[in-house]
């Protein structure tokens, strides 16, 4: 990404790293008195590139440590940044005021909130999302495939790929919001075909999804496919991760009890408060829901995020959560050909939440064609890819009210609806009820005289 915007605004690139950086004298460099002394990162590259205004790119800024007797390079790093100040920066090495204005200095950070305040404050942030499938294949033709190419020795009538094959490893082997894992695949692959091409074999290889299993193994990760069917207590929500969207399954079961809820699945603090605040707005409701008074008072209520292994946090869930609550509680089933996001006041108000553009596309991985999220995102539709937002029907909500009337189906005459209740399992499983008209049936059956067949 720096090097694109170096190349579209015609200026040099230089990428320094500063993750682990805990002496302050690597920024401001070393004075000339010591022995091996030398400039510091900055002066360093200017002197590499040879230019006064290129594109620097400070990697991993969120991983400077400081604070210790070597000073600290985060501090040294706000005379850098700060447009104020550094026309007139001193490098300790060089003793003379140097002009940084012209560099474009651009800082990457995986975690924001490890970066110092003060620091963070001369800085502007632009959140980046994670790559779409298509994005990487994109990528893997432009950029990825011509330089790992080269750096095995072989071209392009030694081994072709294609847009199947590429979408295929990114989605089965490397599922991630970068491209580490993506890049590493495909090399793997090349390396088997140098190997070959070393040993003698010619021809070129046509690389199919069945080469990519031999070469790689078995796919990392399994197709996601979304239930379809209605269903009691199971809603199907999105989380947002660090490797992008994915689904996430709500489970709600109705067991006789006392009315405690449980909630299970390695949840966080605000995923856990974000259940309480939908079993209150749900208990609320309850008229409205067609929900009796004892229920709450008879009923355990038992929430399960599966994936347990996974810590899960956040209150984006809160849309689902209440749905799920209402439905076992009410008997209602609830539509699967959907997902939803949205965190949920105790008035039922549905606020906005992040990662949008990666749970759209964990939706539509999955099958899903429809997506329910708050009338505060609908901003965010502007980050989807035309293709998908094509082929996608959004609803945009304000209250759980409009979810209740759209994803909450009327309560079914049959038992057609799969039931997530094992009460519900319990009484398809029980013997028919007793007739109390029938001792007198089967006692004047024994009276009547036994049919015989004609002769």
């Amino acid at each position: 990404l720096g090097e694109a915007i170096a190349t579209a605004i015609g200026r040099q690139f230089y990428l320094i790293s500063v993750g682990g950086v805990r002496d302050e004298a690597e920024v401001r460099g070393h004075r000339r008195t010591y022995v091996g002394a030398m400039p510091g990162l900055i002066l360093q590259a200017l002197r590499r590139v040879a230019v006064k205004d290129p594109v620097l790119m400070i990697d991993e800024i969120d991983k400077m440590t400081g604070g210790g007797p070597s000073g600290d390079p985060t501090a040294a790093m706000l005379e850098v940044l700060d447009p104020s100040q550094n026309s007139n920066f001193v490098d300790h090495y060089l003793n003379l005021p140097f002009d940084l204005s012209s560099i474009l200095f651009i800082c990457t950070a995986n975690n924001l909130f490890d970066i110092p305040v003060a620091l963070r404050d001369r800085m502007e942030m632009i959140r980046i999302s994670g790559y779409t499938m298509e994005e990487k294949v994109e990528i893997a033709w432009r950029y990825m495939l011509p330089r790992l190419l080269e750096e095995h020795g072989i071209g392009d009538k030694d081994i072709q790929f294609t847009d199947e094959v590429l979408g295929f490893i990114a989605n089965r082997y490397s599922r991630e919001a970068g491209l580490r894992n993506f890049e590493r695949n495909i090399a793997a692959i090349m390396r088997k075909r140098a190997r070959r091409k070393a040993e003698g074999e010619e021809g070129a290889w046509i690389i199919d999804l069945q080469r990519v299993e031999d070469i790689l193994g078995n796919p990392r990760y399994t197709m996601e496919e979304a239930e379809q069917e209605p269903e009691i207590g199971a809603v199907t929500g999105l989380a947002w991760t660090a490797n992008g969207g994915d689904l996430m399954i709500i489970e709600a079961l109705r067991m006789p009890g006392s009315g405690r809820l449980v909630v299970t699945g390695q949840l966080g603090d605000v995923m856990r408060e974000s259940v309480d605040t939908a079993y209150s707005y749900v208990r609320s409701r309850a008229d409205s829901l067609g929900i009796p008074d004892e229920e709450f008072r008879e009923s355990d209520l038992h929430i399960h995020f599966p994936a347990g292994a996974i810590p899960k946090d956040g209150p984006s869930a809160g849309a689902a959560v209440t749905l799920a609550i209402a439905s076992v509680l009410s008997r209602r089933p609830v539509r699967r050909n959907l997902a939803m996001t949205g965190e949920v006041t105790l008035r039922g108000k549905v606020l906005e939440i992040g990662g949008v553009k990666e749970k759209i596309y964990a939706a539509y991985r999955a099958g899903l064609r429809e997506v329910i999220m708050p009338s505060t995102n609908q901003k965010d539709l502007r980050d989807i890819p035309d293709e998908i937002r094509k082929a996608m029907t959004f609803t945009f909500v304000s209250t759980m009210d409009e979810i209740v009337r759209s994803v909450l189906l009327p309560k079914p005459q049959t038992d057609s609806v799969v039931a997530s209740s094992p009460a519900k399992m319990a009484d398809m499983a029980s013997p028919p009820p007793v007739n109390e008209k029938e001792p007198e049936a089967r006692e004047r059956a024994a009276q009547a005289p036994e049919s015989r067949p004609a002769d």
